[in-house]
């Protein structure tokens, strides 16, 4: 069992060999730690910059066997990963954080939207389907249009559906796979926001500002942070993260999307528990980025600073964009962040630029 605070020279499990995995190795090495990956992919983006590579399933017992044997602490880059390889490395005696609870609540919108709603931490109006007559009664309960996901998996807008009348849901139920779904309400948000927050070993917790975010085609496109708000929008943001993590017993870094209504009301729309793709401004706009800040939480270290020390703008480098890399180098204001991604695949995330201004 790990002594926390972690020592320099410690090492640290990732599950996941993509970008977010790259960046907290990154991160982690900063702070004198090494990393071991597990992915199945050979030569994956985070492994090339790790310590250590295995490269196998992310159930594989024998692999998990390796990774709990080589780690003080055990984390995560995205949040499908199997509840038998969380179970088993906890069985091994091995650290996981986020816990398994996290994890759990984030797999499944149904339980998300019931646990933030169950702690103070507001969503759209939501109803459950199994079946193709549930998922009509679903829309009837809601209101037409809704949108219909899977309860599970989906991601930059996969999985789901927009339904405009309730006689359409059977049939939209059905193209969704017939799989489980929540159908929730339509939110007249004025824009989409989010809220990157971390909860240390010891309670203690830090908000970073708000970052406003644009999406096209289901994929975040920029962010700009920090996000003008009021500051009652800003402490409204606070206390909904404050909750999640309370109610989570978190340990790590949260990303949280919301919605801001006209009247400067927030709504959640969903958490990851993990860093963010809407909290990459941090790298270069704060004095701790979100994925070193991760890495100071899950170690037991103190937590850093959140505040702006630029405002940036965020921009996601998508598929054959990220040729343009001499060209964006070559501006004074801004930053380039590539993830070592062999194919340029469109609508892939291939890195993202962040272009500073002055607070």
């Amino acid at each position: 069992m790990a002594s926390f605070p972690l020592a320099p020279g410690a090492a640290i499990g990732i599950i996941g060999g993509g970008q977010l995995g790259r960046m907290l190795s990154l991160a982690a090495a900063e702070l004198g730690f090494d990393t071991v990956i597990l992915e199945p992919e050979r030569g994956c983006p985070a492994g090339r910059v790790a310590a250590r590579t295995i490269a196998a399933p992310y159930d594989d017992p024998e692999a998990l066997a390796k990774l709990a044997k080589a780690c003080a602490v055990v984390s995560y880059e995205f949040e499908n990963v199997p509840a038998a390889a969380v179970d088993r490395l906890a069985a091994l005696g091995c650290e996981v954080a986020p816990g398994a609870r996290a994890l759990a609540v984030a797999q499944d919108r149904l339980e998300e939207k019931t646990f933030l709603n169950a702690h103070g931490a507001p969503t759209v109006a939501f109803a459950a389907a199994s079946t193709a007559d549930e998922a009509v009664q679903a829309v009837a309960e809601v209101g037409a249009p809704a949108l219909m996901k899977t309860r599970r998996e989906g991601y930059d807008g996969k999985g789901q559906r927009w339904v405009e009348h309730a006689a359409d849901a059977a049939a939209a139920f059905q193209a969704l796979g017939g799989v489980p779904v929540i159908v929730e309400a339509a939110c007249p948000f004025v824009r989409e926001l989010s809220v990157i927050a971390a909860r240390g070993r010891d309670g203690a917790t830090a908000v970073y500002p708000l970052a406003e975010n644009h999406h096209e085609g289901g994929i975040l496109r920029r962010s700009i942070a920090p996000a003008g708000v009021a500051k009652a929008t800003a402490d409204q943001a606070e206390r909904i993260a404050a909750r999640v993590l309370g109610g989570l017993d978190y340990v790590g870094v949260v990303g949280i999307e919301l919605f801001e209504l006209a009247d400067g009301a927030l709504l959640v729309n969903e958490f990851a528990p993990r860093v963010h793709n809407t909290g990459h401004w941090t790298q270069d706009g704060c004095e701790v980025s979100q994925f070193e800040q991760h890495i100071r939480a899950i170690a037991g270290w103190p937590l850093g600073p959140t505040h702006a020390i630029v405002r940036v703008e965020m921009l996601n480098l998508l598929g054959e964009e990220v040729h343009g890399w001499a060209r964006l180098a070559a501006e004074p204001e801004s930053r380039v962040h590539l993830y070592g991604k062999r194919e340029a695949k469109a609508g892939r995330k291939m890195g993202h630029v962040n272009r500073m201004r002055p607070l």
